[in-house]
């Protein structure tokens, strides 16, 4: 009986009702050792009807990828077949059980949330997951992919975790902290198993324990018969010192092991050594060592483990700990090299590793050998791990270092920063000559940890080197790539023009690729000198890109943004983000998904701009990439400016601004002063956009290229305080860029900022024009707002006819962008024509009340997608794809799918 523990038993009774009742749930239960958390998932395991998948991580198997995965999995195995091919084989592949395609880790958190959504189908699931601290890190990543995934499935997952959030961050799921047990229950637990016990002792003992479960089972084992009795013998654990009582509850784990038989102490230490404890491995590896299954019988009967049919469990993992620090090195020793000759996996090159203290290039061979394996399967830490200790073994100490920097590399693709910095120290320690691949290697690993640490320009200088030594070319294109786009991307800095000037010299001549990466190199570098950007200086790019490096992609999609190539920078991003989910490389989808974002957002497309936003934001927090994330938060401050949310704006703007800071790294923070400035005009403050406006050209972030787009603006601000002539400046710097360019969308905006300026007679001929332009760009924004700002001037100018159908088109148009506050402004000013605008209930009214996912998984649905389909593409099981059509369809007054393609608006660039 749990006592003490009823409102965390009636939590967990919800989460049972919810499951059941076809609401997933997901819990992260979180405390120190011993408070009871693996009670609780053995409350919840035996009083669910639900089927129950479990794992527990293991410390010393945390360097295996999917290894705790493979262990809650392994029942249901058989059921992978009826997941995608792509899925079945990342999810086999990553096992190591079959499968052909590499294990991308979060393709296999989408396998995984498919394999759990299927076991479902029948009946409920819960899945118990205890000691997730020592979860290896590929298993934590696809189990915590899954979780934040569920939504309308009967699936249930159970995390129970260490206190510390370094250890097991569990971020995005609600949280359950195990709290110490208050005296009036301690003394409870005491009694149910320490019998009956004098009060005095009692009371010492609940004392003793400070709340701690564990330590109120345990201590009481501890106690002499006289103490038992009430004897003034004081009492074994020494009560009323400092010492922690979990320090207590392990010394007293550790003399029981030591009290036991040596061929007991064997058999313990080789299964706490071996993680999984197979009888099987066990057996062989025993016989080795002189001891046999049977010698468990005496570790039973001191209660320190259960052995069960096919393994053995430790009753706590302080238990196999104490077993582990009771035994001597050459106990430890001689139980590695037994399980390290039975066992035929990964396993084995770890064992031997243990048991090698001197470099041993065999032994590293097999450990670079095992990171290559765990590389094919996506495992990215345990790529890491390999190399660091292969790194150790090595005797060549290049080939020591080449294997310290791989690790590194595997280590910043991880996530792990921290651990990546410590790997290239130990790798640029080592002052041996390095081959010029290596070299680059190491800068570019060392680049991407100094813009991680808000040191971007940094990064560039350490990339500049290896640029000008290697020959390779794909090797040259990626680091210049990387180098130009953060020197450009700085926040400004003394030093960034010069940078940016040596990025471009080092860029390689000749044609292709390499004439590509010239001429966005040559384009920022002007952009930061504030040279007009010629058409010379912007000769377009191909229609195809998927050749390049991928480093280099990301720089070609800016490139568009210089040239407002809207129709390329989509394509670019379409085929980025395409590859990625075809290939499985989704760690990568962040960048190519922020990409898209922002072509969806410069092209008008702000309903899909905030799903792919959202979309794109959720994947950053998953892969650990929180570059990507200040980045979006500033996209999703611009799209919260552009439909009136100003809570939502400034709260946004805020996080990308502080990240932005932080890093020294201006995207982010330049989209959320850009979003201030949009909101600002839409809430017609227009002295407070002059002023935005004239920070900004001064501030750190004035060299960004977007604030071109902002120019109009200023000059709309300007016209509507009455100071028109402050407006000619940038008037005639935006002209200058829109003519070298030729792009319809910008010539456009400046017909209709030439004619907020123009005089009456020659107003309406400008405003016709930009319409004209407008009718071939297709940016229903710009063309939205350039209709109201013709529409007031008609109805100024006594054409309340002509002025109602601009009006009328400029307000469908921001209905159907959900850009409220421009809405309610065209709606103003068609009632000062004289129109009573009724509800009209319409698609684009309908589609608005759409959630973003609601109106991705509606749209694609539209298109002919099976639910299937759907879910691979946004990362969603098929019955959460269900589950929002089901909530999507009152909404829009059908009942079928079929119906849905009757939704004109589907298909519309705003939506």
């Amino acid at each position: 009986m749990l006592h003490g523990r009823e409102a965390e038993q009636e939590m967990l009774a919800g989460l049972r009702r919810d499951v059941a009742g076809g609401r997933s749930r997901a819990l992260v239960i979180r405390g120190e050792a011993g408070i009871g958390k693996s009670a609780l998932l053995e409350h919840a395991a035996a009083n669910t009807q639900a089927r129950v998948l479990r794992v527990a991580g293991v410390q010393s198997e945390a360097d295996l990828p999917f290894a705790a995965l493979h262990v809650l999995l392994r029942p249901a195995l058989d059921r992978v077949a009826a997941l995608p091919p792509q899925q079945s084989d990342a999810l086999l592949g990553a096992l190591g059980v079959d499968g052909t395609n590499r294990g991308d880790r979060f393709l296999v958190g989408l396998a995984t949330l498919s394999l759990l959504v299927e076991l479902s189908a029948t009946t409920p699931l819960v899945c118990l997951i205890d000691d997730a601290h020592w979860l290896d890190g590929e298993s934590a990543d696809a189990l915590l992919f899954a979780a934040r995934r569920l939504d309308a499935e009967r699936v249930a997952m159970v995390f129970a975790t260490r206190e510390s959030e370094a250890d097991f961050s569990g971020r995005g799921l609600p949280e359950l902290r195990l709290g110490r047990l208050e005296p009036d229950a301690a003394g409870r637990v005491v009694a149910d198993h320490a019998g009956d016990l004098p009060p005095a002792v009692r009371d010492q003992l609940v004392a003793e324990a400070q709340g701690n479960p564990l330590a109120l089972v345990e201590l009481p084992s501890m106690l002499t018969a006289e103490q038992r009795l009430g004897g003034h013998a004081p009492l074994a654990f020494s009560i009323g010192t400092a010492t922690p009582v979990l320090d207590r509850v392990f010394t007293g784990f550790r003399d029981r092991v030591e009290a036991l038989p040596d061929a007991t102490r064997v058999c313990l230490l080789v299964a706490a050594l071996d993680d999984r404890s197979e009888l099987g491995v066990l057996s062989t590896a025993l016989e080795q060592l002189g001891a046999c299954l049977d010698d468990f019988a005496a570790a039973e009967r001191a209660g320190l483990v259960r052995v069960g049919v096919s393994s053995v469990a430790f009753r706590h993992p302080l238990v196999r700990t104490a077993v582990v620090l009771a035994a001597d090195v050459a106990a430890r020793m001689a139980a590695h090299r037994a399980l390290a000759a039975a066992v035929d996996d990964d396993r084995r090159a770890w064992h031997l590793a243990a048991v090698t203290p001197c470099p041993d290039d065999a032994v590293a061979g097999r450990l670079e050998n095992l990171a290559l394996r765990a590389q094919r399967r996506g495992g990215q830490a345990a790529v890491s791990a390999a190399y660091a200790r292969a790194a150790e073994l090595s005797a060549d100490p290049a080939e020591a270092a080449r294997r310290w920097i791989a690790a590194a590399s595997a280590a910043v693709e991880a996530g792990l920063w921290r651990r990546a910095g410590q790997l290239v120290g130990e790798a640029r320690r080592r002052s041996v000559p390095l081959a010029p691949a290596v070299l680059a290697e190491l800068a570019m690993v060392r680049a991407k940890l100094e813009a991680e640490a808000g040191r971007p320009l940094a990064a560039v200088r350490l990339l500049h080197e290896p640029a000008a030594k290697v020959t390779d070319l794909p090797i040259v294109l990626s680091l210049l790539s990387v180098a130009g786009y953060l020197a450009w991307s700085s926040a400004r800095h003394p030093d960034q023009l010069a940078l940016a000037r040596r990025t471009e010299e080092l860029s390689p001549p000749g044609d292709g690729h390499a004439a590509a990466l010239r001429t966005v190199n040559s384009a920022f570098r002007r952009i930061l000198e504030g040279d007009a950007v010629t058409a010379h200086g912007l000769p377009e790019l191909p229609d195809d890109i998927t050749s390049m490096p991928a480093e280099q992609r990301m720089i070609a999609v800016q490139h568009a943004i210089v040239r407002a190539d809207f129709h390329r920078m989509s394509a670019y991003a379409e085929a980025m983000v395409e590859e990625c989910r075809t290939e499985g490389r989704l760690g990568r989808l962040p960048q190519t998904l922020t990409v898209r974002a922002i072509a969806e957002l410069l092209g008008g497309r702000h309903r899909s701009a905030r799903a792919t936003a959202a979309q794109a934001a959720a994947l950053a927090a998953d892969v650990g990439q929180p570059m990507w994330s200040g980045y979006l938060a500033g996209v999703q401050a611009w799209l919260a400016a552009a439909a009136g949310a100003e809570a939502e704006c400034l709260a946004s703007g805020a996080d990308a601004l502080r990240d932005a800071e932080r890093r020294a790294w201006m995207p982010g923070g330049c989209w959320a002063e850009y979003a201030r400035v949009l909101l600002d005009l839409g809430a017609g403050r227009y002295e407070a956009v002059l002023e935005r406006l004239d920070h900004a050209a001064a501030g750190p972030s004035r060299h960004a290229f977007v604030w071109r787009y902002a120019w109009p603006d200023y000059v709309e601000a300007a016209v509507r305080a009455g100071e028109p002539d402050r407006a000619m400046p940038l008037l005639s710097r935006y002209a200058q860029w829109a003519n070298a360019i030729g792009q319809d969308g910008p010539g456009a905006v400046l017909h209709r900022a030439r004619a907020l300026l123009a005089a009456d007679d020659e107003a309406d001929a400008l405003y016709r024009q930009a319409l004209d332009l407008h009718s071939r760009a297709g940016q229903p924004f710009d063309e939205a707002r350039t209709r109201l700002l013709y529409g007031e001037w008609l109805r100024r100018q006594h054409r309340r006819t002509a002025a109602r159908a601009q009006l009328e088109a400029a307000h469908e148009a921001f209905d159907a962008l959900d850009a409220a506050v421009w809405s309610a402004r065209a709606a103003a000013e068609l009632r000062a024509t004289g129109v009573s605008l009724p509800d009209r209930g319409g698609a684009d009214d309908l589609l608005a009340e759409l959630t973003p996912q609601e109106l991705q998984v509606v749209r694609l649905a539209a298109a002919g997608a099976s639910n299937r389909e759907i879910g691979g593409q946004l990362f969603l099981s098929p019955r959460t794809v269900a589950s929002h059509l089901y909530k999507a369809f009152p909404k829009l007054g059908v009942t079928s799918r079929a119906e849905l393609s009757r939704l004109v608006p589907l298909s519309r660039p705003g939506a």
